[in-house]
């Protein structure tokens, strides 16, 4: 069921999800959180798609903001509000409420997206596409707990990184990382076959993607070796490759799909490691809610860390020693 409103108000809305509750019969009830999408009419679709196939997971209550370009002076000076309703078969396995707004009153979106959260359930505030230099000091991104931004669809990725670590705020998140969870989870298990002593670490991938920066981060905190960030044609993440003491490990996936582990005195594995939707991310995303420490702690290992040569170790200082006072 659909139920457009033009020039409308926040409690209109909330007036038309009853209404449409009650004209499908379907309760209130089920919805376990409030995820607010922030975008531009251009990534629109793709947005609550993503979206409303994470809900079949996550039974929620969606909020599609799009602040729309005003091109006059009159429209700049004026306010509006428009909105779509869709509750029932239209809306998944919750609601969905789509809001235009226009003029003034889409710098003050926060007005009208906090009357209609769910009382008393956790919020989650996604930008598919730009999002704010300090997404915590944000007027949305302060209603949630949770702040889910997307530095692969940035101009300049890879710098991105540089400036969410210096405005990292507990409950920060990117589907950058996200992506990279089964590399991290199948490396881990790789290490955890073996008693040996990681030396160096290269990680492959194609230029301008956060994840391979964020993967090549994340090992090097973690093992605290040099890690080489080389570039290969893609697509995204191609190889990882660990010089340890008992031999070389590898993990190649050059097709984006399948991947091929190697390690010393063992056979050749092929392993599942497809590239993954967006639904898939933002599924992974909204089962936790607490923040996330070996994000915070990778993200803050420093992109310009990468590639760098280890710090010479320092000579030791010989102290003088003061000679006796000759005595009379």
């Amino acid at each position: 069921m659909k139920i457009d409103l033009t020039d409308t108000t926040s409690s209109k809305i909330n007036k038309a999800l009853v209404q449409g509750r009650r004209a499908i019969g379907t309760p209130a009830v089920g919805m376990v959180l409030t995820l607010v999408i922030v975008t531009d009419e251009e990534n629109a679709y793709d947005a609550l798609k993503a979206a409303g196939d994470a809900s079949r997971e996550h039974p929620s209550r969606l909020l599609l903001v799009i602040r729309r370009v005003s091109r006059t002076l009159r429209d700049r000076t004026a306010s509006r509000l428009d909105a779509e309703v869709r509750v029932g078969a239209d809306a998944g396995t919750g609601e969905t409420v789509v809001l235009r707004l226009y003029g003034e009153v889409a710098d003050h979106a926060q007005s009208v997206v906090l009357p209609l959260l769910l009382p008393d359930a956790p919020v989650v505030v996604w930008w598919p596409v730009n999002a704010p230099r300090d997404p915590a000091k944000d007027p949305l991104g302060a209603l949630a707990q949770r702040r889910v931004t997307d530095t692969y669809t940035s101009e300049q990725p890879v710098q991105e990184l540089s400036a969410r670590a210096q405005a990292y705020t507990p409950g920060d998140t990117d589907l950058s990382w996200t992506r990279i969870t089964p590399w991290r989870s199948m490396l881990a298990a790789a290490l955890d076959q073996v008693t040996c002593e990681v030396k160096a670490v290269e990680v492959e991938g194609e230029e301008l993607n956060p994840s391979c920066e964020l993967l090549a981060m994340w090992l090097a905190d973690r093992l605290d070796v040099p890690v080489k960030r080389s570039r290969s044609a893609g697509p995204g993440l191609t190889a990882v490759r660990l010089d340890t003491s008992c031999g070389p490990i590898a993990l190649d996936r050059a097709d984006g799909r399948l991947a091929i582990l190697s390690m010393q005195g063992q056979p050749e594995r092929a392993v599942a490691l497809k590239r993954r939707e967006t639904a898939e991310l933002i599924a992974e995303e909204l089962r936790r809610l607490d923040p996330d420490d070996t994000y915070a702690s990778a993200l803050k290992f420093g992109v310009e860390r990468l590639n760098a040569p280890p710090a010479p170790a320092k000579e030791p200082v010989a102290v003088p020693v003061p000679k006796e006072k000759a005595t009379k």
